[in-house]
């Protein structure tokens, strides 16, 4: 049996029946990364002696009957945006020094570390994830595992190539415009944005309240465990919402029967969306409706707010790095030094002219879902394009935001939204399908993209590991 094939609830399931322990699990999986590693660049670094460490401490502990949370002995990946105790989190930049103490867990890693959860190593990120795309001067490229030319998408690629090519059935990411969904959708497995404050964040992100950390899992069932565990308040993060007031893992019994749902399959015309793209997306929607969805194709009035996100964006950039000095700037990727002048440029008041536009599209998301509980829209109109480009060839845009017009408007409104795999395009690769509900209603998410995975009309998108 490949263990590297099974979702941490099936791993979970394993060990408590004594079909198999941590230690086989973790050793299967140590030597599935290290295999796939040289082509696809998904790992900063690994940490397999503490992961093999952690995995005899949680087989003695299921040996006893005595596991200690709700993801023991399950190996798990970190984006190295996220702080994990005892080792350096360079967030993809040269600019910070691997010396010094490393005494603290970001709040969702520490979650993981409590619930028994065996750290594997720390995944790829572009500069300190600034965009949709997965290369930067320290690491170099991350590649898609279904065709290595491509993408891996970012900014959590490394996160998203590990989990499609079975290097641990779970992933931390996080998602300031897209960079959980974007990947995700790219490499062919699940990702969920939560809701902005469902998942603590600490230290705080440089782009503030558009950033959230989330699931990157094969499917909707191991996010939802994974939710259920990180998904708690941290007194770090004085933004965190108080605990959601029912397990996610519960709540994916409900089924789509009777939801209220909006497909909206190109914004209104302001999207060109590639017809294979779109085809799979509808093929998708028709299986909602099939399931008993009440659907309606229509759009959200969401004219494209795409200059207000620069804005917040590009200025958060700027900030993050004002302090650097003329050295440490020739450090850094060349795309994110461009944005950091243009940020720095930015006046007060244009930055509260879009936080103006932000409100206002929080304020029209919400009146739409007063009258819809899901939209449904591409994830991304297109497949992943070639590595190591910013932009796919030929593109009239110089930023990623030209290609992301699905995702980046849902940080702006801080509603969770997910990607769910429905299929491949002619190049066999793989394409997604995004759900957004209202603020505060990840539960509907999880559950509409649950209900499709059982239904068969979502799965993980198949890949041969290097090696194999």
């Amino acid at each position: 049996m490949q263990l590297t094939d099974l979702t941490a609830v099936q791993l979970l399931d394993g060990y408590r029946k004594g079909e198999f322990s941590p230690v086989e699990a973790t050793e299967q999986t140590l030597a599935r990364a290290r295999r796939i590693q040289p082509e696809v660049n998904a790992f900063v670094r690994l940490t397999e002696e503490d992961a093999l460490a952690r995995a005899r401490e949680s087989t003695e502990r299921w040996r006893r009957g005595e596991p200690a949370g709700l993801l023991d002995g399950v190996p798990v990946t970190v984006k190295d945006i996220l702080l994990l105790r005892g080792r350096p989190t360079l967030r993809g930049s040269k600019t910070i020094a691997e010396q010094g103490s490393w005494d603290e867990d970001a709040p969702s890693v520490a979650r993981l570390r409590e619930h028994g959860a065996v750290f594997l190593g720390k995944t790829t990120t572009p500069e300190f994830g600034w965009k949709g795309v997965t290369d930067c001067p320290l690491s170099g490229i991350t590649r898609n595992p279904h065709d290595p030319s491509r993408t891996a998408g970012g900014s959590s690629g490394g996160s998203a190539a590990a989990v499609a090519l079975g290097a641990g059935p779970l992933s931390l990411g996080t998602d300031g415009g897209g960079s959980i969904r974007i990947p995700a959708a790219f490499c062919g497995i699940f990702g969920l944005k939560p809701t902005y404050g469902r998942v603590p964040l600490y230290p705080a992100s440089a782009f503030g309240t558009l950033s959230h950390a989330g699931p990157m899992t094969r499917d909707a069932a191991d996010a939802a465990l994974l939710l259920d565990v990180v998904g708690v308040p941290d007194a770090r993060d004085w933004s965190a919402l108080p605990a959601a007031p029912g397990s996610f893992t519960e709540s994916l019994k409900g089924g789509v029967r009777g939801l209220r749902v909006a497909y909206s399959p190109s914004l209104g015309g302001q999207v060109a969306v590639r017809p294979a793209v779109a085809a799979a997306v509808r093929r998708t929607v028709a299986r909602l409706a099939d399931l008993g969805a009440y659907v309606e194709e229509t759009d959200p009035d969401l004219s494209d707010p795409v200059e207000a996100f620069h804005t917040l964006w590009f200025s958060g950039a700027a900030r993050l790095t004002e302090r650097f000095s003329p050295r440490k700037r020739q450090l850094m990727d060349p795309g994110l030094r461009e944005i950091c002048v243009q940020g720095a440029r930015y006046s007060a008041l244009e930055y509260l002219a879009a936080v103006d536009v932000r409100m206002d599209l929080g304020r029209r998301m919400g009146r739409f879902h007063e009258t819809f509980d899901l939209l449904v829209t591409p994830t991304l109109p297109i497949t992943a394009f070639e590595a190591g480009a910013e932009v796919p060839a030929g593109s009239p845009h110089r930023r990623w935001t030209g290609w992301t017009p699905f995702t980046y408007p849902f940080n702006l409104t801080q509603q969770p939204a997910a990607t769910v795999p429905v299929g491949l395009d002619g190049d066999g690769l793989p394409v997604g399908l995004q759900l957004v509900a209202a603020r505060h209603r990840d539960d509907l998410v999880l559950r509409a993209a649950h209900a499709l995975y059982e239904a068969g009309a979502a799965a993980p998108a198949s890949v041969t590991p290097a090696g194999n």
